[in-house]
């Protein structure tokens, strides 16, 4: 009897294996920028104008709405060459200088995305960013995956626009 459930259960192994979803994905960049943290800051948590800084958006709109009874705030970014992204705001903490947002909807092949951006101070009076968001892949079904909606779709997009982010926050708080 041992023998035939042993049997089963190996048997059944590669059906569970199959069986699960995406896997959630994450990706982390930091750069270090030439100016004083209080500049970059002022940079990032200004949550309603990420045009000023991030080169793929052509102008962002600032709004509020409720959810299920609790009132967010929630920006709609229009990207350069066309498609929007909505996003709310999860936190500001003004003492970590740390920002914190999700996506709601929009033109990234990602779904669940939360992220987060943290300001630091680093040597010689320079600035540390980090950036880290976590999401997964916007189809959530199993095998076969639509072409663009795979987990590489996914962080190709989100490590296109955290390097063209970074690099060019660098460039406008350095004043370059």
């Amino acid at each position: 009897m041992k023998k035939i459930l042993a049997l089963l259960a190996i048997g059944l192994l590669p059906l569970t294996a199959a069986a699960h979803g995406p896997s959630p994905q994450k990706v982390e960049k930091t750069v270090v920028i030439d100016a004083s943290p209080d500049k970059v800051w002022a940079l990032v948590k200004d949550f309603g104008n990420m045009q000023k800084w991030h080169p793929a958006v052509e102008s962002t709109k600032l709004d509020k709405r409720t959810v299920d009874g609790t009132e967010e705030t929630v920006r709609l970014l229009t990207l350069k060459g066309g498609g929007t992204i909505l996003e709310n705001l999860k936190s500001i903490d003004e003492d970590r200088k740390q920002l914190k947002y999700g996506i709601i909807e929009g033109a990234l092949p990602v779904s669940d995305y939360y992220s987060t951006i943290t300001v630091k101070e680093a040597e010689g009076g320079k600035t540390e960013v980090k950036w880290m968001g976590r999401f997964y892949r916007v189809y959530k079904l199993n095998p076969p995956i639509p072409p663009g909606q795979d987990d590489k779709s996914a962080l190709d997009a989100i490590n296109g626009v955290y390097d063209a982010g970074l690099a060019n926050l660098k460039k406008v708080a350095e004043g370059k």
